[in-house]
């Protein structure tokens, strides 16, 4: 079973949209949307979910008024003001709380207690490509990687369950925690990346992130013509760090267009995108050895 990870390292590259169009290019695989604090490849891959499951973000304090004495101790040792005193009544802020517990410790009635919070839902989806698995963490929510953990746990499960031997992930932007589990463990990575100064330095970024956790990258480069100066030297300093550059994708106002209707783009259209993107992906089959179906 191979596992290709989509990342950037900075939102707005297009990954999620490169991601899509390799899911359609390559058969009969496992999807799986990995940026669950934002996710959005379910807006552009037509799918049917087939079962919902709810996701334990973490634990928040509570405190029984029928118990409590109003000391004060609990909002004396919480070190995140998470702990309100009005006329005398405590009461916990959950967007403040962090959980740690310090409160319920040392609360000398037992007034408190940590329960579990509702953190968002993990989704099994069909589509035309085969099963999907996405999340949607609830807003503020906590533990994003630890709901990452659990999209790919499953993604493999329904992988190794239907005899699928690839799983493409599209990950989250950036180098945290999400990223990270995302990409631990996984085949390889692919970096799709801006010709932008900022774009660039990015890139670099998340590089160094998976040479740091043993994940072999490629690079894309999408966007390349709107400053191909800066493309240029995105391919030298490649070469010069023995990173292969898969693909060049060039700029297509088909892109959008597709994410309006709803679709990838190599769905919607056979222009320059759609076309790269397929000499993109038969790239990534050659170089990866991706099972196609």
């Amino acid at each position: 079973m191979k596992e290709l990870v989509v990342i950037s390292g900075k939102g707005g590259t297009g990954k999620t949209s490169i991601a899509a169009s390799l899911i359609k290019l390559s058969g009969s695989i496992v999807a799986a949307d990995c940026d669950v604090d934002a996710a959005n490849l379910y807006l552009v891959v037509k799918h049917r979910v087939r079962m919902t499951t709810a996701f334990q973000g973490g634990k928040k304090a509570a405190i029984d008024s029928a118990l409590c004495t109003s000391c004060g101790k609990c909002a004396e040792l919480c070190r995140f003001d998470a702990i309100s005193n009005i006329d005398s009544m405590f009461s916990v802020d959950k967007f403040a709380c962090e959980g740690c517990g310090v409160c319920a410790y040392f609360c000398p009635e037992q007034a408190i207690t940590l329960n579990e919070e509702m953190g968002g839902n993990w989704f099994l989806s069909d589509t035309d490509s085969g099963p999907m698995v996405h999340a949607r963490l609830t807003p503020g929510g906590e533990n994003s990687g630890k709901l990452v953990t659990i999209v790919r746990n499953e993604a493999k499960r329904v992988a190794a369950d239907g005899g699928i031997g690839t799983i493409i992930i599209d990950g989250a932007p950036g180098i945290g925690c999400p990223v990270i589990a995302s990409i631990t463990g996984a085949d390889a990575v692919l970096v799709v990346v801006e010709p932008t100064l900022s774009g660039m330095h990015d890139m670099k970024r998340a590089l160094e992130l998976a040479g740091y956790f043993g994940v072999r990258a490629l690079l894309a480069v999408n966007r390349y013509d709107i400053n191909e100066e800066i493309a240029s030297t995105i391919s030298e300093y490649a070469a010069g760090n023995g990173i292969t550059v898969a693909g060049r994708v060039r700029y297509d106002p088909d892109v959008t267009r597709a994410q309006i209707n709803g679709k990838s783009v190599v769905e919607y259209s056979d222009g320059p995108a759609a076309s790269d993107i397929r000499r993109l992906q038969e790239a990534l089959v050659d170089h990866l050895d991706l099972e196609v179906k």
